[in-house]
């Protein structure tokens, strides 16, 4: 059910009262809360258990208000925004007087972006400010990309839901960082590396760390339930059969070359060709196998070009941090 005028109404309403409302976006579903009031800011961390030191995106609803959310806006912010906004692009920028700390982990840089979906929109609109929005769940695990999946794990947490239907990107946005002199993805996401690169006109490098914190980068996350196994694609099916037959309830995330192989084990997902279609169902296909009562999932990285770069990252979160021999 999409949510109507009334219903975005509401919302605005529970936004100016401090409350927290879950709204839809292209890539996930946020937990948002009005962006320049502290306490329902520091409430986003209480709901999700997420660390106060992890910082929050602020959502507003054009290009043409960046100016009144961060201090200074060098050229290649300004003409990724043209390009990518709306869209699943976040902005690391210099923090405005309007952004409190509590919104930036403390940082003096702040995340923002304009989401694109018509729901998130008109709900930035009625309300009449920026929301901050992490994903609508509890820190580390799945990112939800339907109303039901908020409702499952958020519960009274959340004041008000908005429901705008099942996400169509399905993970979360890009992260650039264009505060010096040279910029860098922190997340890879729903907008490629290679048309930002051809927007930019020049490359760009994708540390695996950085000294700007930015949401995604917790050794562990997106993480379902059962355990993550990391495996080479031609070595998915054996892999998956010798933890079947150790006792594990393995799910399978079977790549499309293997298309139609035979697999010992609790339950396959036929993974799509298509790179869009596979980022869009990601997370709905970990919360699949969750809840089929899978201990161990085993699957295999894409080739990490467009968003299969978004895919490997997400992945190796979900799988977390290997133990050291």
């Amino acid at each position: 059910m999409t949510a109507t005028t009334s219903d975005i109404q509401q919302a605005a309403g529970v936004l100016r009262a401090g409350g927290l409302v879950a709204l839809p976006t292209e890539t996930v579903y946020g937990l948002g809360a009005n962006a320049e009031d502290p306490a329902a800011v520091a409430r986003i961390f209480q709901v999700k258990g997420r660390p106060p030191s992890h910082p929050l995106i602020v959502h507003i609803a054009a290009a043409d208000q960046l100016d009144d959310w961060v201090e200074e806006v060098p050229l290649a912010a300004r003409l990724l925004a043209e390009h990518f906004w709306p869209g699943p692009l976040t902005l690391v920028l210099r923090r405005g007087r309007r952004v409190p700390l509590e919104a930036t982990g403390g940082l003096e840089t702040v995340a923002v972006r304009v989401p694109d979906h018509s729901v998130a929109l008109a709900l930035l609109s009625a309300f009449g400010g920026g929301v901050t929005a992490p994903s609508a769940n509890r820190f580390g695990s799945v990112s939800p990309t339907t109303a039901h999946h908020v409702r499952a794990e958020l519960g009274d947490g959340v004041d008000f839901v908005l429901d705008g239907g099942s996400c169509e990107v399905g993970v979360e946005s890009t992260i650039v960082d264009v505060t010096g002199e040279t910029p860098a993805i922190l997340r890879p996401g729903g907008v490629t590396r290679e048309d930002l690169e051809a927007v930019l006109g020049r490359p760009l490098s994708v540390p695996s760390t950085s000294g700007v914190r930015v949401p995604g980068q917790h050794p562990s996350h997106y993480a379902p339930r059962a355990r993550v196994v990391l495996v080479e694609a031609e070595e998915v099916v054996s892999e998956a059969e010798l933890a079947q037959e150790e006792g594990h309830q393995v799910g399978v995330f079977l790549p499309p070359p293997l298309a139609g192989a035979a697999v010992r084990a609790h339950a396959v997902v036929a993974l799509p060709e298509s790179p869009a279609a596979y980022a869009q169902g990601l997370y709905g296909f970990l919360r699949e196998l969750d809840q089929q009562g899978c201990d161990l999932i085993v699957a295999s990285l894409p080739l990490e070009e467009g968003l299969g770069l978004a895919i490997a990252n997400r992945l190796r979160r979900a799988a977390g941090p290997r133990p050291s021999a």
